[in-house]
C-alpha cells in the first residue's frame, strides 16, 4: 500500500476489510510505503487491527521526485495546460510520481525484494465478499500472472501519445510480444490504434518477476525516457495493463470474478448467484461496474470467449 500519514483513517479501512473478508485466516503480511517516514501514530493505529507483520518503508527519493533530466519548464506548461483542460491530476506534481512510481519502481523497493507476489491495496477500498480461496494459491497454481475485478477507459486526454510509443517498442522487439497476447483487449484495429481498455490497478494481484523481467524492464526504460510521466499524464494503469496484454499470454490474465470490491464509486459485485451466496456478499449485484457503459469488462469476455 502507499499512503501518506494524513491517510491513516483510510488505510485502517482497507485493511479492517481485506482482514474481515480474507486475512485473518491466513496473515500474510503488509508492506505500507510513504515518500516520507511514517509516523509512530500512524504505524500504532495500523499495528492494533491485525496480528499480520506490517513493514513500514520509505520510498527511495530517486524513485518517487521528478528525475533532474526531465525539461521542468516544458513540464510545468504541460501542467498548466492539463489543468486549463480539466485533466484530472493533470497539475498535481505528486500524481505524476506516483503513476511512474507505480509503473517502474515499487517492486524495486528494499522491502519487496524478499517477495514474489504482491496484492495491490489502496486507502479506502472495501471487501465486499469473504474470500474463501487463496489468490496467491489459485495465481501459482494456474500458470497465472496478473490478476484483475475491474476494466475501463483511461482518458484519452492523459495518454494523447503512449499508443504511438507503445508501437515503436513492439516494432523494435517483436521477440519480447506473446503469442495468443491480449491484442484485440487493447485494440479494435489490429494494433493500429489503442481503444484506451485498462485493468483498473488500484487493485491488482500480480507477479513482480513479471515487472523485474527483461521485457518489462525494457518497456519501461523505453516509455520513461519519453519524459511522458511528466509532460503527459501517463498512469500505471495503461503501462501495466498495455505490458500484460502484449507480453503475456491471455490465459496468463485472470478475473477474479469472486473477489467483490469497491474503490470510490465503483465496485465488482460477483454475478453468479452461486459464488455471491458463498461469499456472503454485501454488495448489490445489479450495481456491478462489470456491464457499466464505462467498462471494458465485455470487451475482455468476448475476446476470452473467442479464445475457447
Amino acid at each position: 500500500m502507499l499512503a501518506r500519514n494524513n491517510d491513516v483513517e483510510g488505510a485502517i479501512r482497507s485493511i479492517r476489510s481485506l482482514e474481515d473478508r480474507f486475512n485473518a485466516k491466513h496473515q500474510y503480511p503488509y508492506v505500507l510505503l510513504n515518500e516520507v517516514p511514517f509516523s509512530d501514530d500512524f504505524k500504532r493505529r495500523l499495528s492494533v487491527i491485525t496480528p499480520s507483520h506490517i513493514d513500514f518503508g520509505v520510498i527511495p527519493r530517486e524513485h518517487w521526485y521528478q528525475p533532474q533530466w526531465i525539461d521542468e519548464e516544458k513540464a510545468s506548461k504541460a501542467r498548466e495546460r492539463m489543468k486549463m483542460e480539466n485533466v484530472k491530476y493533470g497539475d498535481s506534481v505528486p500524481y505524476h510520481n506516483m503513476c511512474r512510481y507505480n509503473s517502474g519502481f515499487f517492486y524495486k523497493h528494499e522491502l519487496l525484494q524478499k517477495y514474489k507476489w504482491y496484492w495491490r491495496v489502496e486507502p479506502n477500498v472495501k471487501f465486499h465478499c469473504d474470500i474463501n480461496q487463496d489468490p496467491f494459491l489459485l495465481m501459482e497454481q494456474n500458470d497465472k500472472i496478473y490478476g484483475f475485478t475491474i476494466a475501463t477507459y483511461e482518458i484519452s486526454a492523459t495518454i494523447p501519445s503512449l499508443w504511438s510509443h507503445v508501437t515503436e517498442f513492439m516494432k523494435a522487439h517483436p521477440e519480447y510480444i506473446a503469442q495468443n497476447n491480449s491484442m484485440e483487449f487493447l485494440s479494435s484495429t489490429h494494433g493500429r490504434t489503442y481503444n484506451r481498455c485498462h485493468f483498473w490497478s488500484n487493485f491488482e494481484i500480480a507477479d513482480m518477476d513479471f515487472w523485474r523481467g527483461e521485457a518489462y524492464t525494457a518497456f519501461f526504460e523505453h516509455l520513461d525516457a519519453s519524459g511522458n510521466f511528466y509532460y503527459e499524464r501517463w498512469g500505471d494503469a495503461p503501462v501495466h495493463s498495455i505490458a500484460a496484454g502484449l507480453f503475456l499470454r491471455r490465459d496468463q490474465i485472470h478475473f477474479f470474478e469472486n473477489i467483490g470490491y469497491q474503490h470510490d464509486d465503483w465496485s465488482h459485485c460477483p454475478l453468479p448467484d452461486k459464488i455471491w451466496e458463498e461469499g456472503r456478499c454485501a454488495c448489490n449485484q445489479r450495481n456491478s461496474f462489470d456491464y457499466d457503459s464505462s467498462s471494458c469488462k465485455p470487451i475482455w469476455d468476448r475476446m476470452m470467449s473467442q479464445s475457447t
